[in-house]
């Protein structure tokens, strides 16, 4: 009877007890771009929706684009749930943009083996005069320290991470308050936060409560995880480059239908995918030129001239596409080989489909009719009936030594029914034939 009385109580007490705290936890890993804003964004409506104690954002990122992260931390500076910049896991970096992001965090925290900073501005098209290079770096520098100041973190070195590029491992940037913690995990750093008053952007004040928090990992929506995976130039320029096959597989052989509807999705997530990245217009235009060398060698037959200059031109096109400073924006070299190869193969095979056809007699229409051998159905004298390639034809016999066609039936040339022809020449639906063997004259 005890027993069950004090599990009683304890059922009751735990239906009493309030809920434990929620975290909601999201991904920012690889570079930073317009889907990253998207995301974070929904991660912080995700937070205010369920009532969640803060949100909690890991960061493992080399860079992007400052317009993404710009736009990224203006959500998380609106956020009305306390939002805390973590870079993990250990060996993970948060660099150039990622350090923006970091020191825009209510609290800004590092994992044991990480690092941060290097977050020089960098041209993404072409060098900057130094007058422009002097205003974006003043520009940058500026934003980095009004957010620093009103996180209470050390502005000035921030903007060393700026001016002089200088990085950070996270031992560094606690001891130089450019972060509040270093912890492990997302368990020891929530336990840690827990109790810690914190000042909001906007000058409020909160106390975290986070003991016993459970994390909920932010769900990306389809659309979301498609661009974010389509993002990378590298799956970006297949995309393109299957689709464009595609496509020109349809205007080969029209009323296929399937290879253009498919080529032209493929092809239109290629171009949404680069339409947010820093593109070299000199790339662009030698991708267009491989296009047409290759659309031209498969034309003309030019003995793969053509398709060996498409090759460099689309190697050399893809490896330039992407104008950007940093190697995970940028195409490999590898992808661009991969790409083009497999191109300057198939243009090899229509080539030699194309010579090949060339070569071969034609085995239809008028042309294909020269040269068969049938018999003669009825006597040619010269006019008559003959059996060829399986059908019946009105046919004129030519004598020896006379023109193949219709005035060289004037020799009165004379076929035997039974015997042997061959076609020498067709004009509208009548044949002009000879006798394979002995044959005698009108």
């Amino acid at each position: 009877m005890t027993a069950i009385l004090a599990a009683a109580l304890a059922a009751v007490a735990q239906a009493a007890a309030p809920p434990a705290p929620k975290v909601i936890g999201v991904d920012v890993d690889g570079v930073v771009h317009p889907v990253t804003t998207e995301i974070v964004a929904s991660a912080i409506q995700q937070a205010r929706t369920e009532n969640a104690a803060l949100v909690l954002v890991r960061l493992n990122t080399p860079g992007g684009l400052m317009d993404a992260m710009r736009e990224t931390i203006e959500k998380i500076l609106a956020s009305p749930v306390p939002v805390v910049t973590y870079v993990a896991p250990s060996g993970g970096r948060a660099a150039s943009a990622g350090f923006f992001i970091l020191e825009s965090g209510d609290i800004a925290a590092m994992a044991p083996g990480t690092n941060t900073g290097a977050a020089h501005p960098v041209a993404l098209t072409g060098e900057m005069d130094p007058v422009m290079k002097l205003k974006v770096e003043n520009d940058a520098a500026a934003y980095l320290r009004s957010i620093c100041v009103r996180r209470g973190r050390n502005a000035a070195l921030a903007e060393s991470a700026v001016r002089e590029s200088k990085s950070f491992t996270e031992r560094e940037a606690l001891d130089q308050h450019l972060i509040d913690l270093v912890e492990g995990s997302d368990a020891t750093l929530l336990a840690a936060l827990d109790g810690r008053t914190v000042t909001r952007f906007d000058g409020s004040t909160v106390t975290l409560h986070t003991a016993g928090a459970q994390v909920e990992e932010y769900r990306e929506t389809l659309r979301q995880r498609m661009v974010s995976a389509i993002a990378d130039p590298n799956l970006a320029l297949i995309l393109l480059v299957i689709g464009g096959l595609l496509i020109y597989v349809e205007f080969s052989t029209p009323g296929v239908i399937a290879p253009g509807v498919i080529g032209a999705i493929l092809l239109l997530l290629g171009l949404s995918a680069l339409s947010v990245l820093p593109l070299n217009w000199l790339g662009v235009a030698l991708l267009i030129l491989a296009f047409a060398l290759f659309a031209l060698e498969a034309k003309l037959g030019a003995h793969g001239v053509l398709a060996v200059g498409g090759t460099v031109s689309m190697v050399l096109g893809a490896v330039m596409l992407v104008d950007s400073p940093l190697p995970e924006m940028r195409i490999h070299l590898s992808t661009a080989l991969a790409v083009a190869l497999p191109f300057a193969l198939i243009t090899a095979l229509l080539l030699s489909l194309v010579v090949e056809a060339r070569r071969n007699k034609a085995q239809t229409g008028g042309e294909g009719m020269i040269g068969q051998v049938g018999s003669a159905v009825t006597e040619l004298a010269p006019a008559g009936k003959v059996f060829v390639h399986g059908e019946y034809w009105n046919a004129i016999a030519h004598g020896p030594g006379g023109a193949p066609g219709a005035a060289g039936a004037a020799n009165g040339a004379r076929v035997p029914a039974g015997a042997a022809v061959r076609v020498t020449a067709i004009e509208r639906l009548t044949l002009i034939v000879e006798a394979t063997g002995p044959q005698t004259g009108g």
